[in-house]
């Protein structure tokens, strides 16, 4: 099997547009995706954040914060890894992942 095969496509930094970040990010659920994983910190597999929602609902969230550029996720095993892109989203918007996970729930 080839070990690419596996891989997700993700939007290049310069690729990431601020339309498609809003959009994801304006989902109450995967916000709460995404300030669980930025909490964390650290990778973290899909599944392990406590949600209320099917995995197949999760599956969708997850795709479109991946293809949105929020977040990367990278297969481990037969788990796949879950990051907060924030280098990539602070150095193209600086303050405005910070603003937005801070904002009021």
């Amino acid at each position: 099997m080839d070990p690419m095969s596996d891989v997700l496509p993700h939007p290049l930094r310069d690729e990431i547009r601020i339309e498609a970040v809003l959009h994801a990010l304006a989902d109450p659920m995967r916000l709460r995706m995404v300030r669980e994983l930025d909490r964390i910190g650290t990778g973290v597999a899909c599944g392990a954040i406590d949600l209320p929602i099917t995995k197949s609902t999760r599956t969708h969230h997850l795709r479109t914060l991946r293809e949105a550029g929020v977040i990367h996720v990278r297969p481990d095993g037969t788990s796949r890894i879950t990051t907060v892109r924030r280098t990539d989203l602070d150095a193209l918007y600086p303050g405005m992942l910070d603003a937005i996970l801070k904002a009021e729930r």
